[in-house]
């Protein structure tokens, strides 16, 4: 028999919420269907594509017949030279002072030539003497630069049979030099250029100082 305090308690109220039992999860993975892509853009991308290696091909052909056909290297020269004095503080070491007129032409008939960088080195016996840095310049086509280009010698080195060469052809009086000059050039074609190295080299023989003078000269220039 319930107890009176048990009896007494009224019912639970209903459940005014609906839970739903959660489903499981699918663990397959889901297939996507697949968008073809746009028959337009595949022509675009290709058209693109042959359009740039068209490009590419075009440039590298133009800059071969230019290169090989068109354009004409610079020629580098040295009509006159002065040895103004030389002396020896020893066997092995010697002083000088040399001034050389240098032309640099351009045989293009309508391609400017920039020389961006330019160097001149004296030797003597393949031994360097003296050395000398010019100014960038732009040279128009069919014209030649001249420049005054003024070098001393201090305390270069020669060995020991070069320096008793050295006095031998200074009791000759008949002096004989390699001047070499290195440029880097720039060609401009159109929107498109290039840039080269050129190389000149004079074989010079000159008279002893003071006041020596060219006999001879014979400059080749080459890429």
């Amino acid at each position: 028999m319930d107890s009176p305090a048990t009896s007494s308690l009224p019912p639970p109220p209903p459940n005014r919420y609906n839970f739903r039992k959660p489903k499981p999860l699918n663990n397959q993975p889901i297939a996507l269907k697949p968008q073809r892509t746009n028959p337009i853009i595949w022509f675009l991308g290709v058209t693109c594509l042959f359009f740039t290696l068209f490009l590419i091909f075009f440039g590298i052909t133009t800059l071969i017949i230019f290169v090989s056909l068109i354009s004409r290297t610079p020629l580098f020269d040295t009509p006159g030279a002065t040895l103004n004095f030389i002396y020896s503080n020893s066997n092995e070491f010697i002083n000088g002072d040399f001034t050389f007129l240098a032309n640099v032409s351009n045989p293009n008939k309508k391609i400017d030539v920039t020389f961006e960088y330019s160097k001149v080195e004296l030797y003597f016996s393949e031994f360097l003497v003296a050395t000398q840095g010019i100014q960038p310049f732009v040279e128009k086509p069919r014209k030649t630069e001249t420049f005054l280009v003024h070098m001393i010698a201090s305390l270069a080195y020669l060995p020991p049979n070069v320096a008793l060469e050295f006095q031998k052809q200074m009791q000759r009086k008949r002096v004989v030099f390699d001047l070499v000059a290195t440029f880097r050039v720039k060609v401009n074609l159109g929107i498109m250029h290039f840039r080269y190295w050129l190389h000149g080299r004079c074989q010079l023989e000159v008279t002893s100082p003071p006041n020596g003078f060219l006999l001879h000269h014979d400059c080749r220039t080459k890429r």
